[in-house]
């Protein structure tokens, strides 16, 4: 038997991938919403740390 079979016989299978879009699709909104409204001063420091030299 094929792993596809298996998912077949699953009831309500089909609800994972919808929720999983839905979840991937909330996450991306708010972190480019984030990433608009976040402070600029911040933004240049965190893409600044990989430079910085602190050994």
């Amino acid at each position: 038997m094929k792993f596809i079979n298996y998912l077949e016989s699953i009831t309500g299978v089909s609800i994972y991938p919808l929720s999983s879009l839905v979840i991937f699709t909330v996450f991306f909104v708010l972190a480019a919403w984030w990433a608009f409204k976040a402070d600029k001063g911040m933004i240049d420091h965190i893409s600044n740390i990989p430079l910085d030299d602190h050994r």
